[in-house]
């Protein structure tokens, strides 16, 4: 049995990568700017178990220069490389089915009008398809803002907030009591099949609850309705072959719940945390091979998309305390990958996503030092070195970072 633990660190970007100047993103660093705002206030970023798996070496690669105030570790036990994104967009399943094998190379459909932002036509379809009363929103805005400037409203009419972003996204945000979980729903649902002409990546179900606007509050019932990805990705050759993957966090929607065996729903870090270790604790006797992958969601829900500069960084300190815990569930032939699917620098302007490279880190307790794995030309280089690992025919996209332990040993 093989087993891979993958984390994704969704938003962690290093960087602006070579084309970032063609989506206004010239000049952004999610961590680095992270490190210098925290170094300005007077409590530099403390993530040493991150640098010791090799993440500020992986910066370095990249930038020429260390993240500012954070101690890198002399000799780091994990290999590191840095990796650019192929795939045209800056988005959540872009970055994710890129680093499973299979870019997305084609231009997704948006709503680039910041008011009156999707087409009437597709307005009135929605409105005579559901029966819905009408729609507020329409343009575009952050989930948070835009829940407490028209939730009363909402809640008063029954009528949905409709909002986007730069991402190819329609979002629908509904108050879980009075419009109903199962209605918003069934409403996405809807929304899923009407725009799949306009090549639209993702709609997302936004519930909510609280009585006004001073006490809004979004809860942990996110659904992403997505389009399949068009090729067979890692996670579906693995299931076909016989292995198992778990999905924990909002994986699975990514995949549009393709290739997944197992899903763990989970919302915020700490419960992300504990789903991880539980999966790894239920496959340590497992026969077939195992993928773990989790999402940890808020470091760009939470604190990128709000631009909340240090409580980013606070939550990186966060997670990396908790490292050691989950290095101490590795067995001896586990493989840990621990990357991220784009940027979203919260010192940005605006309030999205970044085109930034990302690192990729690795570990096994086999191993005896990491190593510089160098630059990388495309996030499927992750998924060529799982199908080695898992013995899985290769992909189109990518080169092996490294061949494993069980591979070198088989």
């Amino acid at each position: 049995m093989s087993r891979v633990i993958l984390l994704v660190l969704d938003s962690l970007g290093i960087g602006a990568s070579s084309d970032a100047e063609e989506f206004g993103d010239a000049g952004a660093d999610t961590l680095g700017h992270i490190a210098e705002r925290c170094l300005e206030s007077g409590s530099p970023l403390h993530i040493p178990h991150l640098c010791q798996l090799g993440l500020a070496h992986a910066y370095q690669l990249h930038t020429g220069r260390l993240p500012t105030g954070i101690r890198p570790a002399v000799e780091p036990i994990g290999s590191y490389a840095c990796a650019r994104e192929i795939s045209s967009g800056k988005d959540t399943p872009s970055g994710h089915w890129e680093m499973m094998g299979v870019p997305a190379l084609w231009d997704w459909g948006y709503f680039p009008y910041l008011t009156d932002s999707f087409p009437q036509s597709i307005l009135d379809q929605i409105v005579e398809t559901s029966g819905i009363p009408g729609y507020l929103g329409n343009c575009h805005a952050s989930g948070t803002d835009i829940i407490a400037r028209l939730g009363e409203k909402h809640i008063q009419s029954g009528k949905p907030i409709f909002y986007t972003s730069a991402d190819s996204v329609f979002q629908i945000a509904c108050h879980e009591q009075s419009f109903g979980l199962e209605n918003l729903y069934r409403l996405c649902m809807l929304c899923r099949e009407i725009l799949m002409p306009l090549k639209i990546g993702r709609v997302i179900a936004r519930p909510f609850i609280g009585n006004s606007a001073s006490n809004f509050e979004r809860t942990g019932n996110r659904h992403d309705y997505a389009i399949e990805p068009p090729a067979p990705t890692l996670l579906t050759k693995l299931t076909e072959a016989g292995g198992q993957v778990t999905g924990i966090g909002k994986i699975a929607d990514i995949f549009a719940h393709t290739g997944i065996s197992r899903e763990v729903r989970a919302s915020g870090h700490p419960a992300l945390w504990q789903a991880t270790l539980a999966a790894m604790d239920a496959t340590a006797m497992a026969t077939n091979h195992q993928l773990i992958m989790t999402n940890f969601v808020d470091f760009d829900a939470v604190y990128g998309h709000r631009r909340d500069v240090m409580g980013y960084g606070r939550a990186l300190e966060t997670f990396d305390r908790e490292l050691p815990k989950l290095l101490r569930h590795l067995q001896d032939d586990d493989l840990l990958i621990i990357t991220a699917d784009h940027g979203n620098d919260p010192s940005w302007k605006g309030t999205d996503h970044t085109r930034e490279k990302v690192p990729i880190l690795t570990y096994q307790k086999t191993q005896s030092q990491g190593s510089n794995l160098g630059h990388r030309s495309t996030f499927a280089d992750i998924a060529q070195t799982l199908a080695r690992h898992f013995d899985l025919p290769p992909f189109e996209y990518g080169t092996a970072l490294f061949t494993p332990t069980s591979a070198r040993s088989s």
